[in-house]
């Protein structure tokens, strides 16, 4: 019962990573806001999830396991409300960063519990359970999202939550135990303004580049103090006793492979996840419903195959399947770099299916395969310092993407005067234009697939520990 309220709670939670895909453009036309700034509902909330996965670690050795998932549940119910209630923009984007302090705590939090009650010979399957949760809820959200849209009011996204919310908060005053061994340990603030303002203002750069340009003294500037801050970060995680991040797990080799290697496939589910609706919905002229609707049978994939991928990879390691994986993700994004106007929906589905088969393959198994490589008393450190890469890796690219498909846009419309003087040809080239910016956005996906085929040989067939390494990180932590 344990497992089960913490799989269903934190289903609920990161389903909220894309539940929005396919309810921006209604958003976008409710609140009279932009593309680049309806995105934020998304990238902040994101971003929001990177700042706290660092602070997770801190929390599940310091905190008693019962009370912080509850306390997380709650803070997530609140966030729910709000933006069930949100009159504006501002409050509804409020909201989705109260959410988000609610993820940031309980998905880091459910791996590591996983971690905890599993031995590194069955972890596979485990985290096999966990993919349903990471890979499964964020591949449901869009047609989720477009069926109540559609349907029903966008506040509905939220109020269908909030009874299972509450129901899995009581859930886990009853069921939920202690598992994860707590400590007392000082917080270190200074770490955490690092963390908050380093990876804030490089998100905000990336992001507002959509507005106001690459070359825009705003977003330079921003990016600069983001790279300057998260280097002070860096730096005093490496020189203080006792880290906010545990950044020395990144000594331990294939530990470092996993995590670059999850950061690239979540770059590729959500950053298509969140293109590809606009896609269907802008071009072909489609309904939130249908465009979720040709993303559910890839969600069911992944659904399906986490398991299966879980317990292969018990047997046979994580170097096999995360290169066939990526080379199936490669080859299966490949042929969005074409897609027109005309392109058929089955197609795309097909596409997507067979996308989503390679990302199920990669991962929660090169996952599992960085745990394993890490000594037990630093589980808690590697789920933080892998779930803090994928996040704010997914956040930067999520941003990047929807900044190329908008300024790629923008560089190729027609000139105005063709509005009047010859409209079909107007109509033509806008469409032309705008399918260039999807190109250019998965394009950008596509390079990282393919750096990520370069990176997986490099992994173990079967994953141990770097003795070496740990002991040496051991004496380091010391």
């Amino acid at each position: 019962m344990l497992i089960i309220v913490l799989l269903v709670g934190t289903f609920c939670t990161v389903l909220n990573q894309t539940l929005l895909s396919t309810a921006l453009p209604k958003l976008m036309s409710t609140f009279n806001v932009s593309t680049a700034t309806v995105q934020w509902l998304t990238t902040g909330f994101l971003m929001v999830n990177g700042i706290m996965i660092p602070l997770s670690a801190y929390l599940a050795t310091t905190i008693n396991t019962k009370w912080l998932y509850v306390s997380a549940m709650v803070i997530f119910l609140i966030g729910t409300i709000v933006a069930f209630l949100a009159p504006s923009f501002g409050v509804l984007l409020a909201a989705r960063l109260i959410q988000a302090v609610g993820v940031g705590i309980t998905m880091p939090l459910l791996q590591t519990i996983m971690l905890s009650l599993f031995p590194a010979e069955s972890r596979g399957a485990a985290l096999g359970l966990v993919g349903i949760v990471v890979g499964f809820a964020p591949a449901i959200g869009p047609t989720l999202s477009g069926w109540i849209v559609d349907n029903m009011s966008w506040r509905d996204l939220f109020g269908l939550l909030i009874p299972i919310v509450l129901i899995v908060v009581i859930l886990a005053l009853i069921f939920m135990k202690p598992v994860i061994e707590t400590h007392k340990q000082k917080l270190d603030w200074v770490s955490l303004v690092f963390s908050t303002v380093g990876f804030g203002a490089l998100l905000y750069g990336f992001s507002d580049a959509g507005n106001d340009g690459w070359d825009s003294a705003g977003v330079i500037a921003s990016l600069v103090v983001g790279v300057i801050v998260v280097i002070l970060f860096v730096w005093r995680q490496l020189v203080i006793d006792k880290p906010f991040l545990e950044l020395r797990v990144f000594k331990t080799r294939d530990f470092t492979i996993a995590a670059i290697l999850s950061s690239i496939v979540t770059i590729a589910m959500l950053g298509v996840s969140t293109v590809l609706p606009l896609y269907l919905q802008i071009v072909h002229g489609m309904s939130a419903l249908k465009s979720g609707l040709i993303l559910l049978p890839a969600a069911l994939v992944m659904a399906f195959m986490s398991p299966i991928t879980g317990r292969t990879f018990d047997a046979v390691g994580g170097k096999r399947l995360a290169v066939t994986g990526l080379v199936i993700l490669t080859l299966s994004t490949l042929p969005f770099l074409w897609l027109t106007v005309d392109t058929p929906t089955s197609y795309i589905v097909i596409l997507q299916v067979v996308r989503t088969f390679g990302i199920s393959m990669v991962l929660m198994p090169v996952t599992t395969s960085g745990m394993n490589a890490l000594p037990d008393h630093l589980i808690a450190d590697g789920t933080a310092a892998n779930n803090t890469a994928r996040q704010i890796a997914s956040s930067i690219g999520s941003a990047i993407m929807m900044t190329l498909l908008t300024n790629v846009t923008t560089n190729h419309q027609p000139a105005k005067h063709l509005l009047h003087a010859a409209p079909f040809q107007y109509k033509h080239d806008y469409l032309n234009a705008t399918l260039s910016g999807y190109h250019a956005s998965f394009m950008f996906s596509l390079v990282f697939a393919v750096i990520g085929v370069a990176l997986a040989f490099f992994l173990k067939d079967k994953s141990r520990s770097d003795d070496v390494d740990l002991e040496q990180m051991q004496k380091d932590g010391e």
